[in-house]
């Protein structure tokens, strides 16, 4: 039976340049490029060795893996998906360690596609969560920190190594998603998910007094939000609901746990 062909992927700021290429002074556009052969243009002389921080073109054929290593910060949305195709000799840093990712001195720009699938297999939902969800809940719950501070510092350690009747505890569904990730090849989708949404918190209080903790009580939850998004498939509402911190934004049923 003839093996799938590989799939290979490079993610990109919205201008279509490798981030890397731009850093090194030798910009690499892609998106002027579809459907065009690309020579490096240093490639280095020692393979599979970086002998600069753009010793060659990087490429993953797991989506879920294409924002790791890309040198763009800070994090930003949009970005833009590609896909290529390694050409002449490839090679990795290490098959065993490395066996999502490859190298090449050369590629094509196949085409792009839409970059949603960068953020894990539910991107779609990732997103509305953060551009829909977190903007609408970050001032209230920098408001139930801000209002009882004591009372919210106690009800959030409660949750994070407790949990509740009907939920696990916080950091035992944030371990849990991590392990996920990685098993799904989906880490750096979830390291770019986290920041996406402390992001969005910090422009939705961005012209508030929130106090610094109530700021992080927001990021917790937001990140927490929309990685159960990321998972929403995978997992039972057990996990989700952790992960979503449930019952925090009730005190009445946070104090009938």
């Amino acid at each position: 039976m003839p093996r799938k062909p590989v799939t290979w992927y490079i993610a990109t700021p919205a201008d279509g340049v490798i981030e890397k290429s731009r850093h090194a002074g030798t910009p690499v556009n892609l998106a002027d490029n579809i459907g065009q052969v690309i020579d490096h243009p240093q490639p280095c002389t020692n393979l599979w060795f970086d002998e600069s921080e753009f010793s060659y073109f990087r490429m993953v054929k797991r989506v879920g893996e294409v924002l790791e290593d890309t040198g763009i910060w800070p994090v930003a949305w949009p970005v833009r998906l590609w896909i290529v195709e390694p050409l002449g000799e490839t090679g990795n840093w290490s098959r065993r360690h490395y066996p999502y990712r490859l190298l090449s001195h050369q590629i094509r720009v196949i085409q792009e596609i839409d970059a949603h699938p960068a953020l894990g297999t539910a991107g779609r939902d990732v997103l509305n969560v953060v551009q829909e969800e977190i903007p609408e809940r970050a001032g209230r719950w920098a408001a139930d920190w801000d209002a009882d501070p004591e009372g919210m510092r106690e009800r959030q350690w409660n949750w994070e190594q407790r949990g509740g009747p009907t939920c696990g505890s916080g950091q035992w569904a944030d371990s849990l998603a991590m392990a996920v990730s990685r098993n799904h090849r989906e880490s750096a989708a979830q390291t770019w998910i986290e920041h996406l949404a402390r992001n969005t918190v910090d422009q939705a209080l961005a012209d508030t007094d929130a106090s610094m903790m109530a700021r992080c009580y927001a990021y917790s939850r937001a990140t927490g939000r929309a990685v159960a998004a990321q998972h929403q498939n995978r997992f039972e509402p057990y996990v989700l609901d952790a992960l979503r911190g449930v019952g925090l934004d009730s005190p009445a049923a946070a104090v009938a746990a």
